[in-house]
Protein backbone atom coordinates (compact mmCIF):
# COMPACT_ATOMS: atom_id res chain seq x y z
CA UNK A 1 0.00 0.00 0.00
CA UNK A 2 1.33 3.57 -0.91
CA UNK A 3 1.21 6.22 1.64
CA UNK A 4 1.05 10.08 1.41
CA UNK A 5 1.17 12.77 3.63
CA UNK A 6 1.19 16.15 3.87
CA UNK A 7 3.79 18.54 5.86
CA UNK A 8 3.95 17.70 9.41
CA UNK A 9 1.83 21.06 10.65
CA UNK A 10 -1.03 19.95 8.49
CA UNK A 11 -0.63 16.24 9.84
CA UNK A 12 -4.58 16.06 10.28
CA UNK A 13 -4.70 15.45 6.41
CA UNK A 14 -2.94 12.53 6.51
CA UNK A 15 -4.37 10.40 3.47
CA UNK A 16 -3.15 6.93 2.45
CA UNK A 17 -3.57 6.25 -0.87
CA UNK A 18 -5.27 3.27 -2.71
CA UNK A 19 -7.15 2.75 0.68
CA UNK A 20 -10.51 2.40 -1.34
CA UNK A 21 -8.65 -0.05 -3.58
CA UNK A 22 -7.93 -2.47 -0.82
CA UNK A 23 -11.34 -1.79 0.62
CA UNK A 24 -13.15 -3.03 -2.58
CA UNK A 25 -10.84 -6.04 -2.74
CA UNK A 26 -11.75 -7.25 0.50
CA UNK A 27 -15.38 -6.25 -0.15
CA UNK A 28 -15.20 -8.28 -3.64
CA UNK A 29 -13.60 -11.64 -1.45
CA UNK A 30 -16.53 -11.16 0.99
CA UNK A 31 -19.26 -11.57 -1.82
CA UNK A 32 -17.25 -14.03 -3.41
CA UNK A 33 -17.44 -16.07 0.21
CA UNK A 34 -20.70 -15.18 0.97
CA UNK A 35 -21.95 -17.87 -2.14
CA UNK A 36 -21.30 -20.06 1.08
CA UNK A 37 -23.36 -20.47 4.35
CA UNK A 38 -20.38 -22.05 5.47
CA UNK A 39 -17.29 -20.48 3.87
CA UNK A 40 -13.72 -22.30 4.53
CA UNK A 41 -12.33 -21.39 7.40
CA UNK A 42 -8.77 -20.88 5.60
CA UNK A 43 -10.43 -18.75 3.25
CA UNK A 44 -11.77 -16.29 6.09
CA UNK A 45 -8.67 -16.37 8.02
CA UNK A 46 -6.96 -14.98 4.86
CA UNK A 47 -9.13 -12.35 4.97
CA UNK A 48 -8.83 -11.69 8.56
CA UNK A 49 -5.06 -11.39 8.01
CA UNK A 50 -5.08 -9.43 5.11
CA UNK A 51 -6.84 -6.74 7.32
CA UNK A 52 -4.86 -6.86 9.90
CA UNK A 53 -2.13 -6.39 7.87
CA UNK A 54 -3.78 -3.61 6.01
CA UNK A 55 -4.57 -1.79 9.54
CA UNK A 56 -0.80 -2.48 10.90
CA UNK A 57 0.96 -0.79 7.72
CA UNK A 58 -1.84 2.64 8.37
CA UNK A 59 -1.04 2.30 12.23
CA UNK A 60 2.77 2.15 12.07
CA UNK A 61 2.91 5.02 8.53
CA UNK A 62 1.01 7.36 11.30
CA UNK A 63 3.07 6.50 14.40
CA UNK A 64 6.25 7.11 12.42
CA UNK A 65 5.03 10.52 11.60
CA UNK A 66 4.14 11.43 15.26
CA UNK A 67 -0.03 10.90 14.31
CA UNK A 68 -2.63 8.67 15.01
CA UNK A 69 -5.43 7.36 12.48
CA UNK A 70 -7.45 10.09 13.89
CA UNK A 71 -5.58 12.20 11.82
CA UNK A 72 -6.46 10.79 8.88
CA UNK A 73 -8.38 12.76 6.36
CA UNK A 74 -11.95 11.37 6.81
CA UNK A 75 -12.24 9.02 3.75
CA UNK A 76 -8.89 7.16 4.58
CA UNK A 77 -10.14 7.67 8.89
CA UNK A 78 -13.59 5.78 7.79
CA UNK A 79 -12.38 2.84 5.80
CA UNK A 80 -9.63 2.50 8.27
CA UNK A 81 -12.06 2.02 11.13
CA UNK A 82 -14.13 -0.49 9.27
CA UNK A 83 -10.85 -2.41 8.40
CA UNK A 84 -10.18 -2.11 11.83
CA UNK A 85 -13.51 -2.98 13.09
CA UNK A 86 -13.61 -6.32 10.91
CA UNK A 87 -9.93 -7.84 11.77
CA UNK A 88 -12.19 -8.96 14.75
CA UNK A 89 -13.02 -12.24 13.90
CA UNK A 90 -16.62 -12.15 15.42
CA UNK A 91 -17.15 -8.99 13.84
CA UNK A 92 -15.87 -10.51 10.73
CA UNK A 93 -17.83 -13.83 11.05
CA UNK A 94 -21.42 -11.67 11.39
CA UNK A 95 -20.16 -9.51 8.54
CA UNK A 96 -19.91 -12.05 6.20
CA UNK A 97 -23.26 -13.93 7.68
CA UNK A 98 -25.81 -11.12 6.55
CA UNK A 99 -23.71 -10.37 3.29
CA UNK A 100 -24.88 -13.85 2.48
CA UNK A 101 -27.86 -13.22 3.77
CA UNK A 102 -28.64 -10.23 2.05
CA UNK A 103 -27.21 -12.26 -1.27
CA UNK A 104 -29.88 -14.80 -0.77
CA UNK A 105 -32.76 -12.19 -0.47
CA UNK A 106 -31.83 -10.72 -3.56
CA UNK A 107 -30.74 -13.56 -5.79
CA UNK A 108 -34.34 -14.57 -4.75
CA UNK A 109 -35.98 -11.35 -5.68
CA UNK A 110 -34.65 -11.22 -9.11
CA UNK A 111 -35.30 -14.54 -9.95
CA UNK A 112 -38.59 -14.10 -8.89
CA UNK A 113 -38.78 -10.33 -11.44
CA UNK A 114 -36.68 -12.53 -14.06
CA UNK A 115 -33.39 -10.57 -13.62
CA UNK A 116 -31.05 -13.78 -12.15
CA UNK A 117 -28.45 -13.44 -15.15
CA UNK A 118 -27.41 -9.72 -13.61
CA UNK A 119 -24.02 -8.91 -12.46
CA UNK A 120 -24.70 -8.91 -8.68
CA UNK A 121 -22.50 -6.85 -5.92
CA UNK A 122 -23.14 -6.40 -2.20
CA UNK A 123 -21.57 -4.42 0.17
CA UNK A 124 -21.95 -3.67 3.66
CA UNK A 125 -19.69 -0.49 4.73
CA UNK A 126 -19.66 2.49 7.29
CA UNK A 127 -21.81 4.28 4.63
CA UNK A 128 -23.11 7.84 5.56
CA UNK A 129 -26.61 6.62 5.25
CA UNK A 130 -28.19 3.66 5.66
CA UNK A 131 -28.54 2.17 2.24
CA UNK A 132 -27.98 3.18 -1.70
CA UNK A 133 -28.82 0.69 -4.46
CA UNK A 134 -28.52 0.81 -8.31
CA UNK A 135 -30.29 -1.62 -10.87
CA UNK A 136 -30.17 -1.68 -14.24
CA UNK A 137 -30.65 -4.38 -17.13
CA UNK A 138 -27.09 -5.85 -16.09
CA UNK A 139 -26.04 -5.05 -13.01
CA UNK A 140 -27.97 -4.93 -9.46
CA UNK A 141 -25.66 -3.37 -7.05
CA UNK A 142 -26.25 -2.67 -3.03
CA UNK A 143 -24.08 -0.79 -0.36
CA UNK A 144 -25.92 -1.14 2.95
CA UNK A 145 -24.56 0.45 6.58
CA UNK A 146 -22.09 -1.85 8.58
CA UNK A 147 -24.68 -1.01 11.10
CA UNK A 148 -27.33 -3.71 9.68
CA UNK A 149 -25.25 -6.53 10.57
CA UNK A 150 -26.84 -7.59 13.13
CA UNK A 151 -30.31 -6.73 11.57
CA UNK A 152 -32.93 -9.34 11.73
CA UNK A 153 -33.62 -11.33 8.54
CA UNK A 154 -37.30 -8.90 7.75
CA UNK A 155 -35.02 -5.93 7.87
CA UNK A 156 -32.50 -7.09 5.19
CA UNK A 157 -35.60 -8.22 3.02
CA UNK A 158 -37.15 -4.65 3.46
CA UNK A 159 -33.60 -3.03 2.41
CA UNK A 160 -33.34 -5.41 -0.67
CA UNK A 161 -36.56 -4.24 -1.79
CA UNK A 162 -36.44 -0.42 -0.83
CA UNK A 163 -33.03 -0.49 -2.55
CA UNK A 164 -33.18 -2.58 -5.73
CA UNK A 165 -37.75 -3.00 -6.28
CA UNK A 166 -39.96 -0.50 -5.13
CA UNK A 167 -40.63 1.20 -1.62
CA UNK A 168 -43.49 0.46 0.78
CA UNK A 169 -44.63 2.35 4.34
CA UNK A 170 -43.79 -1.12 5.43
CA UNK A 171 -40.56 -1.64 4.78
CA UNK A 172 -39.50 1.68 5.66
CA UNK A 173 -41.19 1.93 8.81
CA UNK A 174 -39.08 -2.01 9.61
CA UNK A 175 -35.96 -0.12 8.57
CA UNK A 176 -36.08 2.81 10.33
CA UNK A 177 -37.11 0.92 13.74
CA UNK A 178 -34.00 -0.97 13.43
CA UNK A 179 -32.01 2.58 12.83
CA UNK A 180 -33.17 3.67 15.71
CA UNK A 181 -32.03 0.58 17.72
CA UNK A 182 -29.00 -0.20 19.98
CA UNK A 183 -27.98 -2.95 17.96
CA UNK A 184 -27.74 -0.69 14.94
CA UNK A 185 -26.25 2.33 16.98
CA UNK A 186 -23.92 0.59 19.17
CA UNK A 187 -22.08 -1.23 15.98
CA UNK A 188 -21.40 2.32 14.46
CA UNK A 189 -20.42 3.84 17.49
CA UNK A 190 -18.09 1.05 18.15
CA UNK A 191 -16.27 1.91 14.54
CA UNK A 192 -16.36 5.61 15.33
CA UNK A 193 -14.49 5.20 18.41
CA UNK A 194 -11.77 3.25 16.83
CA UNK A 195 -9.95 6.22 15.46
CA UNK A 196 -11.15 8.28 17.73
CA UNK A 197 -7.97 10.23 20.03
CA UNK A 198 -10.31 10.16 23.61
CA UNK A 199 -9.07 12.25 26.75
CA UNK A 200 -9.39 9.17 29.02
CA UNK A 201 -10.15 11.80 31.98
CA UNK A 202 -12.73 10.91 34.13
CA UNK A 203 -13.96 14.29 35.20
CA UNK A 204 -15.66 16.14 32.71
CA UNK A 205 -16.98 19.83 33.46
CA UNK A 206 -19.58 18.90 35.19
CA UNK A 207 -19.20 15.21 36.19
CA UNK A 208 -16.44 13.28 37.35
CA UNK A 209 -17.09 9.48 36.44
CA UNK A 210 -14.97 7.94 39.04
CA UNK A 211 -16.82 9.19 41.36
CA UNK A 212 -20.69 8.24 39.39
CA UNK A 213 -18.71 4.66 39.10
CA UNK A 214 -17.59 3.69 42.62
CA UNK A 215 -21.26 5.29 43.64
CA UNK A 216 -22.70 2.94 41.22
CA UNK A 217 -20.51 0.06 42.40
CA UNK A 218 -21.12 -0.15 46.02
CA UNK A 219 -24.77 0.26 45.16
CA UNK A 220 -25.53 -1.90 42.50
CA UNK A 221 -22.63 -4.52 42.09
CA UNK A 222 -21.53 -4.82 46.11
CA UNK A 223 -18.33 -3.51 45.12
CA UNK A 224 -17.02 -6.20 43.51
CA UNK A 225 -17.29 -4.76 40.07
CA UNK A 226 -13.17 -3.75 38.68
CA UNK A 227 -13.45 -0.70 37.29
CA UNK A 228 -13.26 -0.14 33.69
CA UNK A 229 -11.09 2.96 32.40
CA UNK A 230 -13.43 5.87 31.94
CA UNK A 231 -13.86 8.72 29.04
CA UNK A 232 -15.50 11.40 27.87
CA UNK A 233 -16.04 11.25 23.73
CA UNK A 234 -16.25 14.72 21.79
CA UNK A 235 -18.57 12.24 19.58
CA UNK A 236 -22.07 14.02 18.74
CA UNK A 237 -24.49 11.35 19.93
CA UNK A 238 -28.50 12.02 19.08
CA UNK A 239 -29.95 7.94 20.79
CA UNK A 240 -26.64 6.81 22.33
CA UNK A 241 -24.96 8.09 25.10
CA UNK A 242 -22.82 5.53 26.19
CA UNK A 243 -20.56 2.74 24.74
CA UNK A 244 -18.50 -0.06 26.23
CA UNK A 245 -15.57 -1.12 24.86
CA UNK A 246 -14.92 -4.88 25.99
CA UNK A 247 -11.37 -4.80 23.82
CA UNK A 248 -10.25 -1.93 25.61
CA UNK A 249 -12.12 -2.54 29.00
CA UNK A 250 -13.35 1.11 28.69
CA UNK A 251 -16.38 2.80 28.79
CA UNK A 252 -16.93 5.91 26.80
CA UNK A 253 -19.49 8.54 27.80
CA UNK A 254 -21.18 11.29 25.37
CA UNK A 255 -20.36 14.89 26.59
CA UNK A 256 -23.82 15.37 25.63
CA UNK A 257 -24.34 14.14 29.43
CA UNK A 258 -22.04 16.45 30.96
CA UNK A 259 -23.84 18.85 31.40
CA UNK A 260 -25.31 20.80 34.31
CA UNK A 261 -28.52 21.07 32.94
CA UNK A 262 -28.74 17.19 33.03
CA UNK A 263 -29.76 15.77 36.43
CA UNK A 264 -27.03 13.44 37.49
CA UNK A 265 -29.37 10.62 37.87
CA UNK A 266 -29.42 10.63 34.19
CA UNK A 267 -25.54 10.27 33.17
CA UNK A 268 -25.42 7.80 36.43
CA UNK A 269 -28.13 5.52 34.61
CA UNK A 270 -26.55 5.45 31.35
CA UNK A 271 -23.10 4.72 32.66
CA UNK A 272 -24.96 1.96 34.90
CA UNK A 273 -26.27 0.66 31.69
CA UNK A 274 -22.66 0.20 30.56
CA UNK A 275 -21.52 -1.39 33.05
CA UNK A 276 -24.24 -4.00 33.11
CA UNK A 277 -22.64 -4.61 29.54
CA UNK A 278 -19.12 -5.73 31.20
CA UNK A 279 -20.71 -7.18 33.86
CA UNK A 280 -23.12 -9.94 31.79
CA UNK A 281 -20.74 -9.67 28.90
CA UNK A 282 -20.94 -10.75 24.89
CA UNK A 283 -23.97 -13.27 24.42
CA UNK A 284 -24.25 -14.94 20.89
CA UNK A 285 -26.97 -16.81 19.86
CA UNK A 286 -27.41 -18.74 16.81
CA UNK A 287 -24.64 -16.21 15.22
CA UNK A 288 -26.31 -12.97 16.54
CA UNK A 289 -24.67 -10.55 18.84
CA UNK A 290 -27.28 -10.12 21.90
CA UNK A 291 -26.59 -6.87 23.05
CA UNK A 292 -29.48 -7.10 25.45
CA UNK A 293 -30.54 -10.58 27.21
CA UNK A 294 -33.91 -10.69 29.60
CA UNK A 295 -31.08 -10.79 32.71
CA UNK A 296 -29.59 -7.83 31.66
CA UNK A 297 -32.68 -5.96 31.17
CA UNK A 298 -33.86 -7.29 34.46
CA UNK A 299 -30.90 -5.71 36.22
CA UNK A 300 -31.47 -2.81 34.35
CA UNK A 301 -34.69 -2.40 35.91
CA UNK A 302 -33.36 -2.14 39.33
CA UNK A 303 -31.94 1.21 38.56
CA UNK A 304 -33.40 3.66 41.48
CA UNK A 305 -34.76 6.14 38.91
CA UNK A 306 -35.29 4.07 36.10
CA UNK A 307 -38.62 5.47 34.71
CA UNK A 308 -37.38 8.78 35.01
CA UNK A 309 -34.10 8.18 33.46
CA UNK A 310 -35.26 6.45 30.38
CA UNK A 311 -37.52 9.96 30.08
CA UNK A 312 -34.87 12.65 30.19
CA UNK A 313 -33.11 10.15 27.57
CA UNK A 314 -36.12 10.22 24.81
CA UNK A 315 -36.17 13.66 25.43
CA UNK A 316 -32.55 14.12 24.45
CA UNK A 317 -33.19 11.12 21.52
CA UNK A 318 -35.92 13.25 20.23
CA UNK A 319 -34.16 16.39 20.52
CA UNK A 320 -37.17 18.06 22.79
CA UNK A 321 -34.55 18.77 25.61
Amino acid sequence: MNTNHLPAKEVANISIKNIKIQQDIILNNIFNLAANPNPAAIAVEKITQNLIKTVTTIEQFCSHHQATPANLNRTSRQIYSWMKFLSEPQNLQLHIASTYKVRQITEQLLKKHQQDSIELKIEFTNLAGLYKGKKSRTFAHLIISEGFINAPDEVLQAVVKSALFAKTPEHTQLIRAFAGSEEYSSVLLMIDLIAEVISENPQGNVYNLDNLFHKINQEYFAANLIKPRLAWSQINTYRKFGHYEPARDRVVMSLTLDNSNIPEFVTEFVLFHELLHKYHGTKWVNGKRMVHTPEFRADESRFKLYAEAQTWLQKLASGSY
